[in-house]
């Protein structure tokens, strides 16, 4: 390995794992649950009554987590530390009745999900994955991690305009993967589904199901110091959360109750049961509250001191399109964390937050860059400002800055999710 590289790769080769272990939202629930529980955390159940003993607790709905550690000496009104990320990205997910095909080919119907960068899935080996609901309700994860279905491109032979006038890309008709020959039957695919999982198809009553590149996460470069994989945006937030919510356990004397919020649906707005637009993250932190004796005063108390770092995937100036970027602010790859910053409140940024991000860099010896949109085009948003306005909660939005976001395969410095892991630690410890 390079001696360029200034740090240990085990946290990245970690994520590298993770990243290849979790395929879909519910696999990178299940995935963050299992390190939790080897670190000591319990389940509870929404359902049950919550107690107020302390240690490390964790709550599972769908394709959301949410974690807390409550420390001995914890009061009613402790006030928590919060790191927010999201376990979605955008893909190709199944539709309702997915066994489709034309001229002698059999396919799968899919919608698009989220803001799928479309060129990113042509021509590349896909798997299956997501999870299916039985008929007593429980469910079962799937993932059929091989080279199963594949979105072909048009030859140039038949397009031959393409590299002069652009790849134009129609979402219903250009999209649909093949999956094999033949005429479609409806109900081939549950039938494949649930031979792969080892139950009768009849049990399946109702599916969520995605395709996923299946080319492993990998090294990048003369040096090997980038890292190409999937799902970065954003996987690569809650690994480093998770790790940095483990870490923050072993610390003495924790002023405030570290917290892991990971949600779904953040590429298509945030707006289920399972986003951060719902009303999960504060039904948790309230029960908390009271499971300890707390009354309202000591909610309101809890949450006025309570702050959030909403860690989510930001853009590396691009080298070939230097001009779409602010012309004073370049995040670089291995640069460190991005601290993220709109005025029109895209981001929940601002001085204060701005303190609180450095102090934590600074502490844990992490430099860090500025990430700001060029005024003449739009800014993207994330789960910050959802979380400020949903709870009252002072957020601050940062991420790692990576290239290809939203691509079936994304690009980010092979250092950052090192760096992003160790500001986040010294953020929850506080």
């Amino acid at each position: 390995m390079s001696s360029a590289h200034r740090f240990d790769r085990g946290h990245t080769d970690d994520l590298m794992t993770f990243l290849a272990a979790s395929p879909s939202p519910y696999h990178a629930v299940a995935n963050t649950a299992e390190r939790l529980e080897k670190a000591g955390f319990r389940q509870v159940a929404e359902t049950d009554a919550w107690d107020a003993t302390t240690g490390g607790k964790y709550v599972t709905r769908g394709g959301a987590i949410i974690a807390w550690y409550v420390p001995e000496g914890a009061t009613p009104a402790s006030p928590f530390r919060i790191v927010g990320a999201h376990t979605d990205s955008p893909n190709l997910r199944v539709k309702p009745l997915p066994d489709t095909g034309s001229a002698g080919w059999r396919q799968v119907a899919v919608e698009l999900y989220g803001g799928t960068l479309l060129n990113t899935w042509l021509d590349r080996d896909l798997g299956l994955s997501g999870r299916v609901t039985l008929r007593d309700g429980s469910h079962r994860l799937v993932n059929v991690d091989r080279p199963l279905l594949r979105v072909p491109q048009l030859a140039i032979h038949l397009d031959r305009g393409v590299n002069q006038d652009g790849l134009k890309l129609d979402k219903q008709k250009h999209m649909t993967p093949i999956w094999g020959l033949g005429k479609p039957n409806e109900g081939d695919l549950i039938r494949f589904v649930a031979e792969e999982i080892g139950i009768a198809a009849d049990d399946i009553a109702g599916w969520d199901l995605m395709v996923h590149s299946v080319e492993a996460p990998a090294y990048l470069g003369r040096d090997q110091e980038l890292l190409a994989g999937p799902r970065m945006d954003n996987l690569l937030s809650v690994h480093a959360g998770t790790a940095a919510l483990i870490a923050a356990t072993a610390s003495e004397g924790l002023p405030y109750i570290p917290v892991l919020a990971a949600f779904d649906h953040e590429e298509n707005g945030s707006q289920s049961d399972t986003g951060a637009e719902g009303p999960l993250l504060g039904n948790v932190l309230e029960r908390s509250v009271f499971a300890r004796g707390g009354t309202y005063e000591d909610k309101a108390r809890a949450f006025a001191g309570t702050i959030c770092l909403s860690s989510d995937t930001g853009h590396a100036v691009h080298p070939n399109y230097t001009e779409r970027h602010e012309p004073g602010h370049h995040p670089v790859p291995n640069g460190g964390p991005i601290l993220k910053v709109n005025v029109n409140q895209r981001y929940a940024t601002d001085g204060s937050g701005r303190a609180v991000f450095a102090a934590a860099c600074e502490r844990a010896g992490v430099p860090w860059q500025h990430f700001v949109s060029n005024n003449a085009m739009p800014c993207g948003t994330t789960i910050g400002p959802i979380t400020a306005a949903r709870h009252g909660i002072a957020t601050v939005d940062i991420g790692v800055a990576c290239l290809s976001m939203h691509s079936a395969r994304e690009l980010c410095g092979a250092d950052d999710p090192y760096l992003l892991a160790a500001a986040l630690t010294a953020f929850l410890e506080g």
